[in-house]
């Protein structure tokens, strides 16, 4: 069982910015998620947890060795999965691996050819190996970075933003991936869409302004707002004063027309109950945690 413990974390930027706030998280094997909007701390949380940023304050832990004392015990450990690649290459699938394989450091040649054909295959690019990176489909890309993140065996992959730009089918396909990789390792889900944490995570955070506002199992977020949701179909005339006296924690078009959702712990006049789910909860934090 791999750990990543994360005690008191805080970070400032020298431009006085502080960026995280007393973050405490234990995390083990399994696909942990990370939600919060754009700005959040997300990414310098992440650039923390793997040494490119030392904290103001506060401790990480991973399998028990510090590693802001030594970043590179978790480093060399790790995979990582970015939003975005940037421009490939024009080279196969497979010689790219193979030079990423050995920039981590595996050297033998057979080993580095067995395991490069071992993830083609578990991400299904086996038939694609010979093709040049650059023309693959988007899903296809996201396919070869987990092929990427996981040379080397690693023991925690980071992935940011998984599946944006994907198309359902392809969505489908990269969180059965993930979801099957994640039970023998820790994989930190950083992302802003609720949908990817409710198919792939038991276990989640809500960071917001740089610090974790909520954290636990989807599930019980989602059992925590049973019977305190209620939804109309609102005019813009109407709103203003639906914000004055009601805490609104959403607002949305459906067919067109304006929908409110409120949190009480009673209908209010007009509304009727709404069955609550993750996107509530991750709002409800959002719009009312400080």
């Amino acid at each position: 069982m791999n750990t990543l413990n994360i005690n008191n974390v805080s970070l400032v930027y020298n431009n006085g910015h502080q960026a995280l706030h007393a973050i405490n998280l234990d995390i083990n094997n399994g696909i942990f998620g990370l939600l919060g909007p754009n700005g959040a701390g997300k990414s310098s949380l992440m650039k923390t947890l793997v040494g490119l940023q030392k904290p103001t304050q506060g401790q990480i832990f991973f399998n028990g060795t510090d590693v802001v004392k030594n970043p590179l015990e978790i480093q060399k450990q790790l995979g990582f999965l970015p939003q975005y690649f940037g421009v490939y290459p024009k080279v196969s699938a497979y010689n790219l691996l193979q030079h990423l394989a050995k920039l981590k450091g595996i050297h033998d040649k057979k080993k580095r050819h067995e395991q490069i054909m071992n993830l083609l295959d578990k991400v299904n690019l086996i038939d694609a190996k010979n093709k040049e990176v650059h023309t693959f489909s988007g899903g296809m890309k996201q396919r070869f970075g987990v092929a990427q993140a996981l040379l080397g065996d690693p023991k925690i992959v980071i992935v940011d933003e998984p599946t944006a730009g994907l198309d359902p089918e392809e969505r489908n396909r990269f969180n059965a991936l993930l979801s099957e990789i994640g039970e023998d390792i820790i994989i930190l889900l950083s992302t802003h869409l609720v949908e990817d944490v409710r198919n792939l995570c038991s276990n989640m955070a809500i960071i917001k302004q740089g610090t974790i506002v909520a954290q636990g199992n989807p599930t019980q977020f989602i059992e925590a707002l049973q019977g305190k949701l209620w939804q109309k179909a609102t005019s813009k005339n109407e709103l203003l004063k639906l914000d004055q006296n009601h805490n609104i924690i959403s607002k949305q078009f459906i067919e067109r027309a304006m929908h409110v959702t409120v949190l009480s712990d009673v209908c209010p006049t007009e509304f009727i109950p709404v069955t609550p789910n993750l996107e509530h909860a991750y709002f409800t934090y959002l719009n009312s945690a400080t």
